[in-house]
This record gives structure tokens, sequence and C-alpha cells, in this order.
């Protein structure tokens, strides 16, 4: 038995424990209110869901594991994927033997390229990456050991050996997606010296520079999991909730990150900048830039990358990313507008006094670091999110088959019965 599932054979009898002890003495306990604003607002921040791989206080940003991701920003995926799955950081040697375990698991079976190949050639790269995931599912261990017939608390076991297929896989689907669809020329074999996210810069092809394999890695841990109420991680724990095994869950949570109001922030976000610099040759000074926020707010429209669902301070992601365009690549004029947008933008939205949250998120900065690289295909900005997210995807499903979670199944009404609750 490999080390992580070693460990997690270890802790997760205590953390069911703690879980039925919890809901035993205290499952009548009224945590929230639910108003009809709330049901028609999209569920907004009504408290129903159980996370504990991360969560995102408004105040602090993301935390995973009770550790603030600003303190896990010099970390390899790998760890971030182990601190998710047990809530603790790795040993050396745990470390070692999750990322052996991940090559052994890593190449891609032949007909998932002989599909991918078939599509047309004008696919969008995320309905190619989430189809190689779903022709993956002959692969699952969970579909053929429950068909077999095995415990309810046996489920996390092939769940997480799943959950470590997958992974393993993605670098090299989404690296053979993006050479395909973008004609970059034959697939590139992995370096088996790489780490996970190191040898998915090395096949994607766009740079030798040491640095991009360090952005790789960077991005992978920044967008590794976001708690579980976003539209990703929800859908997949919603499909996971009746007992569809990790190829099923992922693919559909990642069809959700498909969506233009979930993934496709950060090209948004370097398509404003662009424009900017095109209009000004170069980065703007401030002034220019403060009346062309105002333009662009008089006009109805967003600035996008600025404000937050959830937060209320500058994301620590971005400025995790920000540091790392100052210390790569500070004469670059789309990074230095980057930080001068920084600069000039919140106090533009503070002044207009409209916007709750008026700092950036993590979208704001991640682009304009993959652009300077020389991916510029905006298109393909979703899979490398998804890449990342998948981790967050397959550690929630693992803990949740780990204690049981039953199917989800909320209640609905008609809209006349809410009508007749609001006269009540």
């Amino acid at each position: 038995m490999a080390r992580l599932q070693q460990r997690m054979a270890e802790i997760i009898p205590a953390m069911r424990d703690e879980i039925r002890s919890l809901v035993k003495e205290h499952g009548n306990k009224v945590i929230d209110q639910v108003t009809i604003g709330q049901v028609y607002g999209g569920m907004r921040g009504i408290k129903a869901l159980t996370c504990d791989t991360s969560e995102v206080p408004p105040e602090k940003g993301l935390i995973i594991r009770g550790i603030p991701i600003k303190e896990l920003t010099g970390r390899l995926p790998e760890e971030i994927f182990w601190l998710l799955c047990t809530g603790e950081l790795p040993s050396k040697g745990d470390l070692e033997d999750l990322q052996q375990d991940l090559r052994k698991r890593s190449r891609v079976p032949q007909y998932v390229w002989d599909v991918l190949e078939a599509m047309p050639p004008d696919s969008h790269p995320m309905a190619m990456f989430d189809t190689a995931i779903l022709v993956m599912e002959r692969e699952s261990v969970f579909r053929k050991r429950y068909t077999e017939g095995m415990k309810k608390d046996e489920y996390w076991a092939p769940t997480l050996e799943d959950s470590l297929d997958l992974l393993a896989k993605l670098p090299g689907i989404a690296a053979g997606v993006y050479r395909l669809r973008f004609k970059k020329g034959d697939r590139i074999n992995a370096d088996t010296n790489l780490d996970w996210a190191g040898n998915y810069a090395h096949m994607l092809g766009i740079s030798d520079k040491p640095e991009f394999k360090d952005l790789m890695r960077l991005y992978m841990v920044l967008h590794s999991d976001h708690e579980g109420g976003n539209v990703s991680a929800h859908t997949c724990h919603c499909v996971a909730s009746a007992l569809s095994d990790a190829y099923y869950s992922v693919s559909a949570g990642l069809n959700g990150l498909a969506g233009p109001l979930h993934g496709l922030a950060n090209q948004e976000c370097l398509g404003w900048i662009l424009m900017v610099v095109e209009k000004f040759k170069g980065a703007p000074s401030d002034e220019d830039l403060r009346k062309f926020a105002w333009d662009t707010l008089n006009s109805g429209k967003v600035i996008p990358g600025y404000g937050h669902a959830v937060l209320r301070i500058t994301d620590p992601r971005f400025d995790a990313f920000l540091a790392f365009g100052k210390q790569h690549m500070p004469e670059d004029p789309i990074y230095q507008t980057v930080a001068k947008v920084f600069d000039i933008v919140p106090k533009v939205l503070t002044e207009q006094g409209k916007a709750k949250d008026p700092w950036p998120n993590v979208d704001a900065a991640s682009g304009c670091l993959l652009y300077h690289y020389g991916m510029t295909e905006f298109d393909y900005y979703t899979v490398l999110f998804s890449v990342s997210r998948a981790m967050g995807m397959c550690s929630q499903l693992v803990v949740s088959r780990a204690w049981g979670e039953p199917i989800e199944r909320p209640k609905s009404l008609p809209t006349a019965k809410f009508k007749n609750l609001a006269l009540k």
C-alpha cells in the first residue's frame, strides 16, 4: 500500500467518529436561515454544504486545511494534494512516494488520443479535455469494485485509486490537447525526472525557461481548491453523491468550470489589459488609466478581475502572482499595466461606491503571466484551471466517501408556494 493510501486508512476512522458524534449530538442545531431572496439569487451565502479541504473567509482569503494560501506558494502541487486529503503536509519520503506513484499511473491510453484526434478540429479545448476524462471512465476502479460488491466504509479506497489515476494523467492529456488543438506539433513525451506541474510545463512545449515551470507549479497550487460551493466543486460533489465515480464526477464539475461565469474570468481580465496596452502603446500613465477606468464604468461595463463573490480583501492569490511577475518580468508592459491597475482601480471603484469589494481577485493577474511566456490562446486558459482544480475536486470526493456522505437532495418548491410563504 502506498503511503497516501496508508495514511488515509489511519485517519479516516477518527474522522468518521467525529462527524457521527457531531450529527448525533447536535443534528437539530439551527445554523442558518434562508430568505426568498437567497433562493432566487443562486443560494448565495446559504450555509448548507460541508467542505473540510478548504475555506474562504471574506477577510482572509483561501485557507487550505488551516493554512493560509500565502504560506503554501513555495510548495509543489503534490504536497497540496496530500494536504487536501489528509490535513497534513507530507514528509520528504511521503512526497517522493506520491510522486513515484503518479509517474507510474501517468500513461494516457491510446484510445483517448484516438477519440481526441477524431473530434472536429475547431472543438473547444475544454470540450476535448472533458471528453478525454469521460472516455477514460472504463478504467474506474470504483465502478468495478462497486459492481463486484463492497462495504460502504470501503468506498473511499477505490475512489482514491481513481483520483490518483486521473490526476496522474491530466497533465499529459491537457498538454496533448494544447498541441493538437492549436497545431503545435507532435505530443512531447514526459520527463520522468520532473515533478507533476514541471512535467506539464515541459509537455506543453511553450518555453524552456525554468521559471515557466515555476509558474506552472504556482498556478496549480493557487487554483487547487476554493471550498465546496463554487459551481465546479459543487457540481462534482452533487454528481458524486449519487456514487458516480471520479471520472463522471470530475468531468461534470469541469463542464461547470467551462461556463463563462466561472472559468472564463482570467482571459476576460487579460483581454481588458491588452486593450489598455494597445490603446496607450504600452503601460499607461496613472492619469490615463484612471480616466480609462472611469470611461469603462460610465459606459455600463465592469473592470474584469476586480471584485469577488466572497472576498472583501485583495485575493492573496493575486498577491502571489503579482510577486512572481515582479521577480521575473518587471519590464513587460503587460505586467506593468496589471500592477498599475492594482494601484489605480480600487480607488476608482471606491469612489464610484457601487462595488462591495473593490479589490482584485486571482484572475486579474494570472493571464498576463501566461501570455508573457507565449501562451496566447485564450480558449485554453480554462484547461489550465481545470488541471489544478481537479485536485480539489478529487480530494473532496475522497473525503466525502470516507465519512459516508449521503446523496444530495435539497427540497424545491414552485414559485406559487414561495408567494404563499411570503405572505405568512
